[in-house]
């Protein structure tokens, strides 16, 4: 495999290193210190740490519930019952509520929870006493509603409080939450909401994008239509025009006493929290189940020490409320910190648009997407220069790999004093499995390591462990924030196939990945879309890596066809030209000499093709595994969902070019 990763030194550029005083200053500092005075352990560096915390889970997990200071109202009889997977039964016999933990302490009540930015209204902020207040109204009122433990609430709301608060008062009243952002169509929020059969539906009217209005009436109209168990649909006062026919979510607070004594539903650890959706490209979203308990020990470990955040701190994370960041941000409250609400076109008016946003709320860490971070370089931004990021002490990155060239452009504008916690995780999880922190290294194009408490490793297909060589990401010890399953899958079979079908009693994530020596490593891409280009699996992230740095190429998408006889296959490469220019023979050229220079021959394509656009689904993922589908001769519709898209149209170049290519080839 060494061909395919030509370009890659053995050893990675270090690029930051953990401070001096890194276990005196930092969270997870004082996370050892507590281990050390009570528990009596101690660990000479990050990986011994990691190492105890995936051989004795008990010992870990039920150090974060002490750590995080959980306030149960009955306590667990056991950490961890049946060590299996799936199957693994956490925290038995604990009673607890995830919203009770998330509205701060009594001296909390003035310190600032959320502030908003939306571009459809003003700015708002509110403080750890306004949220509870409001948390408290709103609970009063789905009470008052009918809305009980178990009864689910969903919600086609964009990021802003009102969502927060909806699903902190859901929450607290043992009921089950569910979210969709409002750009989503109404069949595919028909067939998320649908599977959990609602009791109440919460949307708005509209927002605004950027300087444009958008009407979602028509839709809420077709997702009230498409959801029969409704018993009430509440209308959120946001955008232009009303919600018809709904209870108004202003005036039912408002009927409510905020003074009066917020109740938190005791729940058992797996009682369900909320329901995340898969994207839902190539079939039905899986509907995945995460429970309180889970989600308030991972997220909490996560947040605390591994973004360092606390009391005083500030985290800033653009995210819809269909992605699982989303869930990461509301979960920052669980530490205490403040968090920043972001509604609408994240690079309106221009690209500079979130640095702007930073300055003037002045996260402690601000979370963007790689892509963004590249365009910010394309355009030749200066951030730390043209804006005051001062308080940013990290900035973290998800959603897709980061090339080599985003990690150097980050230490080049922010220099040593700012870590860059590139990270790797799912919605099945709803975290991070690979990460950075404080205590570890940052090594250019490289993910630091696995997340405290998730066994991450990479297996080859006889499931033995590899280093060194990319691999199938797999968890081979459970973690507490795996689902609680999926809703509706009441004998488990859907569960289990998708993630334990694989490698039985070990969890197949679906990225492909290499460790290093060191522990850090490198995603290359969905396994199912990996390249078997002759014998050799190449991850395709490689090849956007590449292709990024050129100027003339916008965006791109690259497939393998395999050869039934076992040969190289066939490689197609989809370019769309940046603007103003054509995808001519100079321009396949430069990409096939590009690529031949920076990695290997046994990347450059048999085939280059231009098209308008390339199809990503709404979290900005790349269609690979469908487009190949196409041009097997799978009918789109079969194979996509177009409605999960985020451009329904960007699909028609690769329906034609399928359909000639196989006319062409009857016809030879």
């Amino acid at each position: 495999m060494a061909d395919a990763y030509s370009d890659r030194p053995t050893e990675p550029r270090l690029l930051t290193a953990p401070v001096a005083d890194v276990l005196e200053t930092t969270r997870i500092g004082a996370y050892v210190a507590w281990l050390a005075e009570n528990r009596g352990l101690s660990f000479p560096d990050y990986r011994a740490l990691w190492q105890w915390s995936v051989d004795d889970l008990d010992g870990f997990w039920s150090s974060i519930w002490d750590f995080v200071g959980v306030r149960a109202h009955r306590p667990y009889d056991a950490v961890l019952r049946n060590r299996v997977m799936p199957g693994a039964e956490w925290f038995p016999g604990a009673l607890l509520n995830y919203a009770e933990h998330s509205l701060g302490l009594p001296e909390d009540a003035d310190s600032v929870a959320v502030v908003a930015h939306s571009q459809t209204r003003q700015p708002i902020t509110l403080t750890f006493g306004h949220l509870t207040e409001q948390v408290t109204q709103a609970s009063s009122a789905l009470r008052r509603l009918g809305v009980g433990r178990g009864d689910r609430v969903v919600a086609y709301l964009p990021n802003i409080p009102e969502t927060l608060v909806a699903f902190l008062a859901t929450a607290s009243l043992g009921a089950v939450w569910s979210s969709c952002a409002p750009e989503f169509g109404a069949s595919s929020i028909v067939e998320r909401f649908g599977q959990v059969q609602p009791k109440v539906l919460l949307a708005v009217p509209g927002y605004v994008y950027g300087d444009k209005p958008i009407s979602r009436v028509t839709e809420v109209a077709e997702v009230r239509a498409g959801l029969p168990t409704l018993e009430h649909v509440i209308g959120v006062s946001y955008g232009d025009g009303q919600v018809e026919d709904a209870l108004n979510w202003s005036e039912l607070l408002a009927a409510e006493d905020p003074s009066t004594p917020l109740e938190f539903e005791p729940v058992p650890f797996n009682h369900p929290l909320y329901v995340l959706f898969s994207s839902g490209t190539t079939g039905k979203p899986k509907a995945i189940v995460h429970g309180h308990g889970g989600m308030l020990l991972e997220q909490s470990k996560t947040l605390l020490l591994h973004y360092d955040l606390g009391p005083g701190d500030r985290m800033l994370w653009f995210s819809t409320t269909a992605w699982m960041m989303w869930n990461v941000l509301v979960a920052t409250l669980l530490t205490r910190a403040s968090i920043v609400m972001i509604d609408g076109n994240p690079t309106y008016p221009d690209v500079r648009n979130q640095w702007r946003l930073a300055e003037q709320t002045q996260p402690t860490l601000m979370g963007v997407s790689p892509g963004y971070l590249m365009a910010s370089r394309r355009e030749g931004v200066q951030p730390t220069r043209e804006f005051d990021l001062s308080s940013v002490r990290q900035l973290g990155a998800a959603g897709r790999p980061l090339p080599v060239e985003g990690f150097e452009w980050v230490h080049e504008q922010f220099g040593d004093h700012v870590l860059l916690n590139v990270g790797s995780g799912g919605t099945d999880v709803a975290t991070g499995i690979v990460q950075g922190n404080p205590w570890l290294p940052v090594w250019s194009g490289e993910m630091s390591g696995p997340s405290l408490g998730v066994a991450a490793a990479a297996f080859d297909p006889d499931g033995t462990q590899v280093v060194g060589e990319l691999g199938e990401l797999v968890i081979r010890q459970p973690m507490p924030s795996m689902p609680v399953g999926f809703w509706g899958d009441d004998d488990g079979s859907l569960y289990r196939s998708a993630y334990f079908d694989t490698y039985p009693g070990v969890w197949r994530h679906g990225d492909w990945i290499r460790f290093n020596d060191n522990g850090s490593c490198v995603i290359t891409g969905r396994s199912d879309a990996t390249l078997n280009r002759g014998g050799v699996r190449i991850g395709t992230a490689e090849f956007y890596r590449v292709l990024d740095e050129l100027d003339e190429v916008a965006d791109s998408l690259v497939i393998h066809l395999e050869d039934r006889h076992g040969g190289n296959g066939e490689l197609i490469l989809f370019v769309v030209p940046s603007a103003g220019l054509t995808l001519d023979h100079d321009l396949r050229a430069t990409i096939r000499h590009t690529l031949r220079t920076s990695l290997s021959p046994r990347h450059v394509p048999d085939l280059i093709e231009g098209v308008h656009a390339i199809p990503h689904t709404r979290t900005g993922k790349k269609l690979e595994v469908p487009i190949k589908r196409i041009f097997q001769g799978a009918g789109a519709a079969d194979v996509v969902k177009v409605d999960a898209l985020a451009d329904a149209s960007a699909l028609d170049d690769y329906i034609d070019l399928a359909r000639d290519r196989r006319a062409a080839e009857r016809t030879a």
